[in-house]
């Protein structure tokens, strides 16, 4: 017996991979320039980009764009793509568009993480002008020094300072800082790290033994490694900030805990101590489908309200 073909072919590899989400995908990579950029703003992780694209291209046989360590561009075929990609994109776009007001009515709970002097000095006034913005918000804040396991404990959101952020969880930079000196105001600037080695110095954490510490020079790029001797350390660093302020304890603190206001000065201009975790809090959030709406658009606000730019 013959078999009859059904109207509903099943598509080729080829037609699956340019259907119009992959046009769409397409074309916001292109438009992105990189896809570290790409998959934060499509919410998911490097690797998944780089796994569509490359299935898109073995599809249809040919490269849609040249890759190097430091730029993404169109290869000719993918210069050609483009033109028809953005239709389909400005299409989708539309539609988004259209049910915007629906969608910005945000609601529910979000559950966050994020260590105290973060969480207090930074994020708190952003959480409660998002909250004025969407009052069907709720939030369940976690803000401690304890590493928090995202997945076990649930949680939507979490703001760390890390360098090496989760590979299943999309990362998102949010504020660059450096962790600087920090004594009363009135008090003369130190000569360099080395005036440190008889200073009492205020510390976060466990420090009841001597600290390592190495400091760096943001101009000359010079290094100077010692030891930091501490007269009171802790996991508060609102009371350390506040000894300094009436003592002559010298505090390290991150440079965006402490304001021109705040009674205190830095000691060692243009000195920063080296930090093994990096220079950067990192939003992080579940990938697409599986994060939570929500805890996205809180992160794009954060990024706009502190300038984050996108590197």
């Amino acid at each position: 017996m013959a078999t009859q073909l059904s109207p509903h072919r099943r598509r080729s590899a080829a037609d699956q991979a340019l259907d119009a989400n992959a046009l769409e995908l397409f074309a916001r990579i292109a438009q992105a320039g990189s896809f570290a950029r790409a998959a934060r703003e499509l919410g998911l992780t490097r690797a998944a980009v780089s796994r569509r694209v490359a299935a898109i291209e073995a599809a249809v046989g040919m490269a849609l764009f040249a890759r190097s360590t430091r730029s993404l561009s169109l290869t000719e075929p993918g210069r050609r793509l483009l033109a028809r990609a953005r239709t389909v994109h400005e299409a989708a776009e539309g539609a988004r568009l259209a049910l915007r007001s629906e969608r910005d009515q945000l609601g529910g709970t979000l559950r966050i993480s994020a260590a105290p002097v973060f969480g207090v000095h930074v994020l708190a006034p952003l959480l409660a002008r998002f909250q004025t913005l969407h009052p069907d918000l709720r939030y369940e804040l976690i803000f401690n020094y304890r590493r928090v396991d995202l997945l076990r404990e649930g949680v939507d959101l979490a703001f760390r300072a890390t360098a090496r952020p989760p590979e299943d969880w999309v990362a998102q930079p949010v504020l660059r800082y450096a962790v600087r000196l920090y004594g009363r105001a009135g008090r003369a600037p130190l000569e360099g790290p080395q005036a440190l080695a008889a200073l009492p110095c205020l510390l976060v954490g466990q420090h009841e033994d001597p600290t390592e510490a190495c400091w760096l020079h943001e101009s000359s790029g010079a290094r100077h490694e010692m030891a930091l001797r501490s007269a009171a350390w802790g996991n508060d660093l609102d009371a350390l900030l506040q000894m300094a302020r009436h003592g002559d304890g010298l505090v390290l603190s991150p440079d965006f805990c402490v304001g021109p206001e705040d009674g205190l000065v830095d000691l060692l201009p243009g000195w920063r101590l080296q930090l093994s975790e990096g220079e950067a809090i990192q939003a992080l959030t579940l990938p697409m489908p599986a994060g939570s709406e929500t805890a996205r658009a809180l992160v794009r606000f954060v990024r706009e309200a502190l300038g984050s730019a996108a590197p």
